[in-house]
């Protein structure tokens, strides 16, 4: 697969769990269990297995996963950064602030997250705002074209769940992809047909439902409550009162063997759906260990599920239509 004429492997790594802790007043937002030492030789042990996208954001630990990267690719050029604008942080405090949708926040933003990543240009600069009406973004994509203009970004895309957001910026030329949350137990085939059809990039994020569909969760695990699978955050949908949500358990359970099938582990069976159902998906999955990522590029060695496994599945799962229409 080429993204600005550049080999890449189909898979791409999230660096919201390296992130660690971050809040928005007294609500966690992220990850626990994070270890900087850890979260580097995970980016290492990517890198090795042949993954070189690496999704970003400033929210993402308050620059913290930023500063990461920075450190784990110093010398590393081919390795491709995603990050993100929209969204205020306080180093310091480790807080989360405000949506920042100034179009004059734009440059300065764009310059910070260079400062972090220690980067002369962003590869991809994705709008984190994912309700934003579109008249605010245009204004705010007006500046980010100024950046590009000026060799600080190569290319820009939306974080977003919804068709007209991404409709609406398609046919600009540096426009180039979208990140939206997919997985075999969150369909999203409206917006797959619009990124599809307009010869956009899928970043496909919550590849693996946050971690549900990696098995490791069961009905009476309950998460940390400095975890944000902990609080009733939107996104965290996956999972109910701090427990894995029984609804989605159940379509797990149901499509859990042939996900498995050929030998592939569940998170490759579940990376394995993301491809089949289009050429141009780029899961990003996060991870925080060695392990972890080495697991997750074993999907590689797979590919998409056939055909027919894909067919059993949808005839076991009906997914509500309309889900993908809500910001996750």
């Amino acid at each position: 697969m080429k993204f600005l004429e550049t080999d890449i492997s189909p898979l791409g790594m999230g660096c919201w769990p390296i992130g660690g802790a971050m809040y928005a007043g007294d609500q966690p937002l992220g990850y626990t269990n994070t270890n900087d030492a850890d979260s580097i030789r995970t980016i290492h042990a990517a890198l090795a297995s042949g993954i070189t996208l690496f999704d970003t954001a400033p929210a993402y630990g308050a620059g913290h996963a930023e500063r990461l990267l920075s450190r784990a690719l110093r010398g590393r050029p081919e390795a491709l950064i995603v990050t993100k604008i929209g969204t205020g942080i306080d180093e310091q405090t480790r807080q989360i602030t405000a949506d920042e949708t100034d179009p004059a926040s734009v440059l300065p933003a764009i310059d910070q997250s260079l400062s972090r990543l220690g980067r002369d240009r962003i590869d991809l600069l994705l709008l984190h705002l994912n309700s934003l009406p579109v008249a605010q973004a245009e204004a705010i994509f007006d500046e980010v074209e100024e950046a590009c203009k000026a060799g600080k970004v190569r290319s820009y895309g939306w974080s977003t769940d919804f068709t007209q957001s991404a409709t609406a910026f398609s046919g600009r030329r540096n426009f180039v992809a979208i990140e939206h949350a997919m997985n075999v137990l969150l369909d999203a085939p409206d917006m797959q047909k619009v990124i599809h059809g307009s010869s956009l990039l899928a970043l496909i994020r919550s590849p693996l439902a946050m971690g549900l569909l990696g098995g490791n969760y069961g009905a009476t695990d309950v998460m940390r409550p400095d975890d944000i699978r902990a609080t009733s955050n939107p996104r965290t949908a996956y999972f109910a009162n701090g427990r894995p949500n029984p609804a989605f358990l159940a379509r797990l359970d149901a499509v859990r063997e042939l996900l498995t099938s050929d030998g592939r582990s569940l998170v490759q069976g579940a990376l394995g759906w993301l491809w089949a159902k289009g050429d141009t998906n780029i899961p990003i999955p996060g991870a925080r260990t060695v392990e972890q990522i080495e697991g997750i590029a074993g999907a590689l060695a797979f590919g998409p599920l056939p055909g027919a496994v894909m067919a059993q599945i949808e005839a076991l799962i009906t997914l509500d239509p309309d889900s993908a229409a809500q910001a996750r």
